[in-house]
């Protein structure tokens, strides 16, 4: 860094360093990739176990408690699919 005089003011010159992956990174992103799969097999698993009681609850003309479930595991999906947008957004 080489400070620059501009108007009387001493202003430094600030490196911007490009990102990169560390040695061996490519195991860890795998496994990241392994983690968002199982996320989004274990968020339709759940909306389709959550699906079928609400289906059974509404014929047995019970109370709907599922229908929180169904909300809880499309909220949970779309938090779990879009992680790297958001990590992105507010990094980059």
């Amino acid at each position: 860094m080489i400070p620059t005089a501009v108007d009387g003011f001493l202003m430094a010159q600030v490196y911007d360093p490009v990102p990169e992956a560390p040695p061996s990174s490519e195991k860890i992103l795998q496994l990241v990739r392994y983690f968002s799969w199982f996320a989004i097999l274990s968020g339709v698993t759940g909306i389709a176990y959550a699906g079928g009681k609400f289906a059974w609850e509404k014929w047995q003309g019970g109370p709907l408690a599922s229908a929180k479930m169904v909300a809880g595991g499309m909220l949970g999906g779309l938090i779990a699919t879009s992680a790297g947008a958001i990590m992105n957004a507010l990094v980059g």
